[in-house]
């Protein structure tokens, strides 16, 4: 299988190699007379189906460069569904606005799961318009607020084959009593000194894994602040890009797929 690994890291150098293959394909759908606008993002050229994988973007939203990681993720392995967790008219311009837009859905857990439960339907039945998707193999990602919000999906029962949280808030309302609801394989890549998830939550998340028969891992990176997978990260000892860091954490997630996908 083609690594992701070698591209992903620094993906945003790289788009154009495979920017005449890969499909960006609006697809909208609507959750409580809201519309909502994500993005599927696959190679056009191939004809056997392929796995899934759900991508939940940083608080940004859906950007150009959530579709260019997710083109890099696509590359001619998987189909993508880059999701909108905030509706069709809500784009944030800046940190404040995202930061407005993210607390609101993170706010609200039943609505945050709602909105993902439904991004997921509508990827699987994407299926049904001629998308080269095995909906037999699927995934969710996130980043950041998109981590927080595909472990937040599993702790519904989603049918999801794996799971991965790139440096996303790992705490809910109902941790302790939903943890054990998960059915996917889920791997949380965080980095070790993240002010923003702090070795705090990192503890209670773990207390409550221990609990349940999940099969999950959670990997500390050294030295690592949030939003390490981020090229235009860059707050010292806050929030910051690692090229190694990201390397490493798009190896993991390889491992995971190359087990739980292939």
């Amino acid at each position: 299988m083609y690594r992701l690994t070698a591209v992903l890291f620094c993906y945003a150098c790289l788009a154009s190699l495979t920017e005449a293959a890969i499909v960006v394909k609006p697809v909208t759908y609507e959750v409580d007379n809201t519309v909502f606008e994500g993005m599927l993002v696959y190679d056009g050229d191939i004809r056997k189906a392929k796995p899934g994988i759900l991508m939940v973007p940083n608080w940004m939203g859906v950007t150009d460069e959530a579709v260019a990681r997710a083109r890099q993720i696509a590359d001619d392995d998987y189909v993508v569904f880059l999701v909108d967790m905030y509706g069709a008219d809500v784009r944030p311009k800046n940190s404040e606005e995202a930061g407005e837009a993210a607390g609101f859905v993170r706010g609200d857990r039943p609505l945050m799961r709602q909105r993902a439960e439904a991004a997921l339907a509508t990827f699987k039945g994407s299926a049904q318009d001629g998308v080269p998707l095995d909906t037999r193999k699927l995934a969710a990602i996130g980043f950041c607020f998109g981590g927080g919000t595909v472990l937040e999906l599993g702790r519904t029962g989603a049918d999801l084959d794996a799971i991965v949280s790139f440096h996303g808030d790992l705490l809910s309302p109902t941790l302790e009593t939903d943890a054990g609801k998960t059915r996917a394989s889920v791997l949380v890549l965080h980095g070790a000194d993240d002010p923003y998830v702090p070795q705090a939550d990192v503890q209670q998340f773990i207390a409550a894994m221990q609990g349940t028969d999940v099969d999950w891992q959670l990997v500390q990176f050294g030295n690592a602040v949030h939003s390490f997978t981020n090229p235009q990260a860059n707050t010292p000892g806050k929030s910051q890009y690692d090229r190694l860091v990201a390397k490493r954490a798009y190896e993991y997630m390889d491992e995971l797929f190359e087990e739980k996908l292939d």
